[in-house]
């Protein structure tokens, strides 16, 4: 069984910062294992935001390019995404996924919400 939890979300101001988080627990592979963050604001479907391979290598969209990052740490069990220079289009519901290098499944969270006002 897994568990991934997303924190950190809130309402900033547009040009703030916010650095989210989700823990892990269960069998995901620390070391082993594929993370993503996507999110969905209401009335469009889900964006993929970044991803991050076991192996450290990083891929963020075009439309947070510069201001949104991935990162992990393994010993923690932890993917994060911080989000600088955040804009009123960035708000959403975002969410963390993961999965097993190898495997078929994917794993998410349930979310956590982002605001920025204009």
């Amino acid at each position: 069984q897994v568990q991934l939890v997303e924190s950190g979300g809130g309402l900033v101001q547009a040009g703030g910062s916010l650095r989210l988080s989700c823990a892990a627990s269960g069998s995901i592979r620390s070391k082993d294992a594929m993370g993503w963050w996507y999110r969905q604001a209401p009335g469009k479907g889900r964006e993929l935001v970044a991803t991050i391979t076991s192996r450290g290598i990083t891929y963020t969209a075009d439309s947070v390019k510069g201001r949104f990052f991935i990162s992990r740490n393994n010993a923690k069990n932890t993917l994060y995404l911080q989000m600088n220079s955040l804009k009123p289009e960035d708000t959403a519901m975002y969410y963390c996924a993961a999965r097993n290098d190898g495997d078929d499944k994917d794993y998410w969270g349930q979310g956590t919400q982002v605001t920025v006002s204009s």
